[in-house]
C-alpha cells in the first residue's frame, strides 16, 4: 500500500480534490450500502477513482458486497483507535481497479468522531476523483456532524410511506443546518406499489421529501444476487443502468431521467 501511493503523489499527475458524497437514510432498510456499492462500482468503471467510507459500525456489509470480505486486515476502526493509517486500512476492490474501501468496525460500541472523519476525507481527498460516505441509519447528531461536511448528500428512501416520512424528517434537519447540497434518489421501484395505492406517483414521494431528484432505482433481483455474492452488478441489468446514470448526473453530465420500472 505505501509504496503504491508513494509513487501516486511523487508523479507529475494533476492533483485531485475528491468531490465528497454522503449517502444517508431517515431508517434502516433502504438499500443505502447497496446503493454505495451500485454507485462506487459504477463510478469506478467510468474510470474515476473511487473510495468508500463505511461508517455503520457494528454492522458491517460492504466487505461482503464488493468481494473482499476475506481479504481485510484493517478497518477503520483501527484507524479510529490509532493502530495503523487510513491507507494501511484501504482495501483495492478486485472487481473493480478503481475502486477501494474502508470498511467499518465490526464492534458495534467503537465511537464515531466527526472530527477525525473529517480529517481522514481531507487527507484522502488527493488521491482520488471521489469519496462516497455510507453513513450509519437513522436520524442522530453523529450523522448530521458527519454529513455537514460533504460536498453532496444523497438522501435514499423507498417508496414505503414510513420511510418516506423519515426522509423528509432527515431533509428538513439538513435544511435546518444550512446545507442545502441535497439531492434524493427513490430505490426498490416497482409496478406493485403504485397498484397497492401506497403512492400515487413519483411526485407525491419527491414533494413529500421536499428535495430534487437525481435518480430512480428499480427493484432489480441482480442487486441482491451480486451484493450477496460479491460480485459485479451485471452491466445490462435496469439496476446498473441506474447507478451509471446517477454517477453521470453527479458528474455533471445531461443523462435524461429515464425510469424503467418492473
Amino acid at each position: 500500500h505505501y509504496a503504491y501511493w508513494q509513487v501516486l503523489v511523487t508523479r507529475k499527475e494533476r492533483i485531485r480534490m475528491a468531490t465528497v458524497i454522503a449517502v444517508t437514510s431517515g431508517k434502516g432498510g433502504t438499500g443505502k450500502s447497496s446503493i454505495c456499492s451500485g454507485m462506487g462500482y459504477a463510478l469506478a468503471k467510468q474510470g474515476s477513482r473511487t473510495l468508500i467510507i463505511e461508517l455503520d459500525f457494528g454492522l458491517r456489509c460492504l466487505d461482503i458486497m464488493l468481494g473482499v470480505k476475506n481479504i481485510i486486515k484493517h478497518d477503520l476502526g483501527d484507524v479510529l483507535a490509532g493502530k495503523c493509517d487510513i491507507l494501511a486500512a484501504s482495501t483495492q476492490i478486485q472487481m473493480a481497479q478503481n475502486l477501494s474501501i474502508v470498511c467499518a468496525p465490526e464492534d458495534p460500541y467503537a465511537t464515531l468522531d466527526a472530527d477525525q472523519i473529517k480529517e481522514i476525507c481531507e487527507s484522502m481527498r488527493k488521491y482520488y476523483d471521489y469519496i462516497i460516505i455510507d453513513t450509519s441509519a437513522g436520524i442522530s447528531e453523529s450523522v448530521f456532524d458527519v454529513v455537514a461536511n460533504s460536498d453532496l448528500i444523497l438522501i435514499v428512501t423507498t417508496p414505503d410511506p414510513i420511510c418516506v416520512r423519515d426522509g423528509r424528517l432527515m431533509s428538513d434537519e439538513f435544511y435546518k443546518r444550512q446545507n442545502k447540497k441535497q439531492r434524493l434518489i427513490i430505490n426498490k421501484m416497482n409496478r406493485k406499489i403504485f397498484g397497492e395505492e401506497l403512492v400515487s406517483d413519483l411526485d407525491e414521494i419527491i414533494d413529500t421529501v421536499g428535495v430534487q431528484l437525481i435518480g430512480v432505482i428499480p427493484d432489480d433481483d441482480n442487486v441482491t444476487i451480486s451484493t450477496g455474492k460479491g460480485i459485479p452488478i451485471p452491466s445490462q441489468s435496469d439496476a446498473f443502468h441506474a447507478f451509471d446514470a446517477i454517477t453521470r448526473r453527479i458528474k455533471g453530465e445531461d443523462v435524461p431521467l429515464t425510469v424503467k420500472i418492473t
